[in-house]
């Protein structure tokens, strides 16, 4: 007979402990460990005959299944190109986000174009969600609505012959199942809870969506092997401080990883923005220091956004360095660079450092970007007008080539940009703009400050 016992569990990383600790070892999280029971199983109970499996060789020729569009361009750009058949896709975001009301419009939208959808809440009546969906103009007799949170009920009116190609489960925090002793959003009910559910969708081919929440760092709240069970996690970004959204891809197996959709919050729901660049940019008309223009990209998308720094007289013995949208750590070792190869001094002046329109960049290819902002804020001298800046920074002070610099000067071309400052060996044949090749930090302050500079930094 099995044994009944009892474990502690931590609720951020998963980790068991045999005893109750104040503090987790795997995590180093405070109060997080929570009392679970367990069931052992008696040795021997695996010794049994299973079933022989059968192999198919590699180059099997099979079928790729078609994908089916959601209506909804920018989900499907995120999804690698649409819905797949059988698949689960877990999304993340922080609350009042827009995660339930994307997920609502999917529905609708994809109900439109005949395929069966089925919107199951735990967190929400059906009088709820159904007056939600009235309010942005989605309310649809095509789409089934339903309040459960018992997977055993949700499994048992699912798993039949006629199931429906699309299912949301908002949230699975709050699915539980019987036969486990735990309440619902604790690891065991969270990882046992979505095994089911996933297992459901990979059998009847339908698609299901998985609202998780998230933790005060940002992580979907539950074990992290969540996030390896399930097919595609998307990540619903934004600031309260502005309208857009932006949903990103950390893992898709149908398709490549951060790409990104961009999403404008209004009173009628998410709505498409189907060129991003030209609203992350400023609509002032005359240059100002401190602005350059970095030309990125997030994924497959060349996206166009400003960066902005103000560097100003500091009196403490500690300048403050703040960079919002932007890594603190990048931004402290391109204050080194600047000081150390450049002969510049940061020491007494507070950097505060923003990338305009809430959005975060994280790739190394904005470092002459924010470079360029840095000394133009110092010296107090614009960039020259329409003109954009990318290319990664070395420790040396030499400036890297970086990939995919083609299709970002096509991007600032086709917004009417002129000119563009760039690493040496960067791709641009066929391009209009005037392209001025920099090799390092102390070419860039060339450009930027003048003869003074030149003798400064030579």
């Amino acid at each position: 007979m099995a044994k009944s016992s009892s474990q502690f569990i931590c609720q951020v990383c998963g980790a068991v402990h045999p005893k109750w600790a104040g503090q987790c070892e795997g995590c180093g999280s405070w109060n997080t460990l929570s009392e679970e029971s367990r069931q052992e199983t008696p040795k021997g109970l695996t010794s049994g005959k299973g079933h022989t499996i059968s192999f198919v060789p590699m180059d099997a020729a099979n079928k790729d299944a078609a994908r089916l569009a959601t209506g909804i361009g920018e989900l499907d750009r995120v999804l690698g190109g649409g819905l797949v058949a059988g698949s689960a896709v877990l999304i993340g975001g922080d609350p009042g986000i827009g995660k339930s009301t994307i997920l609502l419009q999917a529905v609708a939208a994809a109900a439109k174009n005949g395929l069966a959808c089925v919107y199951i809440s735990g967190e929400e009546s059906i009088a709820q969600v159904s007056l939600r969906a009235k309010r942005l103009g989605l309310a649809s007799p095509s789409v089934k609505l339903a309040s459960a949170t018992s997977v055993r009920d949700i499994l048992a009116t699912l798993d039949v012959a006629d199931a429906p190609g699309l299912v949301v489960i908002d949230s699975v925090q709050t699915m539980f199942i019987d036969n486990i002793e735990a309440a619902p959003g604790t690891v065991s009910q969270v990882r046992a809870a979505s095994h089911e559910l996933i297992k459901l969708a990979k059998k009847r081919g339908m698609t299901m969506f998985l609202v998780g929440h998230v933790t005060k760092d940002g992580q979907i709240a539950g074990p992290r092997v969540l996030e390896h069970m399930v097919d595609t996690v998307l990540y619903f970004e934004g600031d309260r401080g502005h309208q857009f959204r932006i949903l990103r891809s950390v893992k898709n197996r149908f398709g490549g990883t951060d790409e990104i959709g961009v999403f404008e919050m209004s009173d009628a729901g998410l709505k498409e923005v189907t060129n991003p660049s030209s609203l992350f940019l400023s609509t002032r008309e005359a240059p100002i220091s401190g602005a350059c223009v970095f030309a990125g990209m997030e994924g497959s998308r060349p996206l166009l956004v400003e960066v902005q720094a103000l560097v100003a007289p500091s009196y403490m013995s500690s300048p403050r360095r703040a960079a919002v949208g932007w890594d603190a750590g990048r931004l402290a070792m391109i204050l080194a660079v600047l000081e150390t190869r450049c002969g510049l001094r940061f020491s007494d002046k507070e950097v505060y450092l923003n990338v305009a329109g809430g959005i975060r960049i994280s790739e190394p290819a904005a470092d002459l970007a924010v470079a360029a902002a840095l000394l133009s804020a110092l010296y107090d001298r614009p960039l020259p007008e329409k003109t954009v800046v990318f290319g990664e920074i070395g420790l040396s002070g030499e400036v890297r080539a970086v990939s995919r610099g083609d299709a970002r000067l096509k991007e600032a071309q086709k917004l009417g940009f002129e000119a563009g400052w760039l690493p040496k060996n960067s791709k641009h044949k066929g391009l209009t703009l005037a392209i001025k090749p920099v090799d390092s930090v102390g070419e860039l302050l060339r450009l930027l400050a003048g003869p003074a500079a030149r003798a400064a930094a030579s």
